[in-house]
């Protein structure tokens, strides 16, 4: 599949891209609300942060115990579970007075619900488009997550004005709901990938053996560590910008995605696998002339020139699908994003301390953007050699020994 009219024409990816922007947009507008509610009934701006961005820590720590059910439940099943779990969660959120603590409570279901399931979205992906085309859908459902949770923030700020705060949690309660349709009407049901494991003892068995093979694990640290902290750079463009971050947000954001089209729908297959470690290096590189303090002006392009790097977990993911077998794709690939998420939100945290230790303002915070992308390049040069064992000019000797371990 080279078009995106092709790629639509699929009637269960089509279903699944309308659900993952009814979730992404329910999400960013359940967050949003969130936020204000636990900063009115607490005055604290690190409860604040972390009842919008904490999430993805809830889902690191619940995957190790729960990531196989990608495998162990029907692909429909999974997906329907997670819509229905937030559209249970936001509900009860809309309860005025409702104790903040309580909240958090809440908070963390969907993030539960999705360290079990969410590599389920991705394998079944994998499973309906071709075998080449993974990428370029992976790349599609990425513009949905990008373009929705910018769109669900831009319309949750407007929805507050005219409505309260429990109103919004009935909206994004709505939206969830709404998925939960969709996912039952289009996607079809699909067989689970394995059957007769305990959930707990196979979640354990599996990660043990992926985060312990030398042929997988630097696919792992290359998907989550650099990014996570070019993320952390990123965390600091308020500090750094003032008024004017939302500049720099937003042409990070642009070029995000249009490094995923590049990648997947532009490239071919044999070029985007060997671009990994020059995009990684671009991810990181133009944060490095931080340590110079530049202007806004001369920011906002190395912003957008870094972000195209991100591009490189869509081939990192086509080297996973290829080395690991298809009864474990859903783990695989859930564990894999949940991974990538979470080291994001601890790179944010060391990012603030680190521009707190350098000083308060925008020089602090641009120096410590400058160091955040020296480690990220660090990081980059120490994975380059075993990255090296899952290109495809490899032999696949030690790919098919990993293969028939996780199998």
């Amino acid at each position: 599949m080279r078009t995106y009219r092709e790629l639509f024409a699929v009637v269960e990816f089509r279903a699944i891209f309308i659900a993952q922007c009814l979730a992404n947009g329910a999400a960013a507008a359940g967050s949003l609300a969130l936020g204000t509610v636990t900063y009115a009934a607490t005055g604290n701006a690190a409860l604040t942060g972390l009842s919008m961005f904490g999430g993805p820590l809830i889902r690191l720590a619940a995957s190790w115990f729960t990531s196989s059910a990608a495998d162990l439940l029907r692909p429909r099943q999974a997906l329907m579970a997670v819509a229905a779990v937030t559209c249970a969660a936001d509900l009860p959120q809309a309860v005025p007075g409702l104790p903040w603590w309580a909240r958090f409570a809440l908070l963390a279901l969907p993030w539960i619900a999705m360290a079990a399931t969410s590599g389920s979205m991705l394998g079944l992906v994998s499973d309906i488009l071709p075998k080449d085309s993974y990428v370029f859908g992976r790349a599609t459902l990425n513009l949905a997550v990008g373009g929705m949770q910018v769109a669900g923030y831009g319309l949750g700020g407007l929805l507050l004005v005219a409505l309260t705060t429990s109103g919004l949690f009935l909206a994004a309660a709505g939206a969830a709901g709404v998925a939960v349709l969709v996912v039952y009407r289009g996607v079809g049901d699909h067989p689970p990938r394995v059957t007769g494991h305990s959930l707990v003892g196979r979640s354990h068995e599996v990660n043990r053996a992926l985060l312990g093979s030398p042929l997988l694990r630097p696919v792992f640290l290359a998907g989550c560590v650099p990014n996570g902290l070019v993320v952390g750079c990123e965390s600091l463009f308020i500090p750094f910008g003032g008024r004017a971050a939302g500049y720099l947000m937003a042409v990070t954001a642009a070029g995000m995605l249009a490094g995923d089209v590049l990648v997947g729908r532009v490239l071919p297959v044999a070029a985007r696998t060997w671009l990994v470690e020059p995009l990684r290096f671009l991810l990181a590189a133009p944060y490095v002339l931080f340590l110079a303090h530049p202007p806004l002006l001369a920011a906002l392009p190395l912003g957008f020139l870094a972000s195209a790097g991100y591009a490189a977990s869509l081939p990192l993911q086509e080297r996973l699908l290829t080395h690991t077998g298809p009864d474990v794709r859903g783990q695989v690939l859930g564990l894999y994003s949940t991974a990538m998420l979470a080291m994001q939100g601890i790179a944010a945290v060391l990012a603030g301390l680190l521009a707190q230790r350098l000083g308060a303002g925008p020089t602090g915070a641009s120096t410590a953007i400058g160091i955040m992308g020296c480690a990220s390049l660090i990081v980059t040069v120490t994975l380059i050699p075993g990255l090296r064992r899952t290109r495809p000019s490899r032999p696949r000797a030690s790919a098919d020994e990993i293969t028939a371990k996780l199998s």
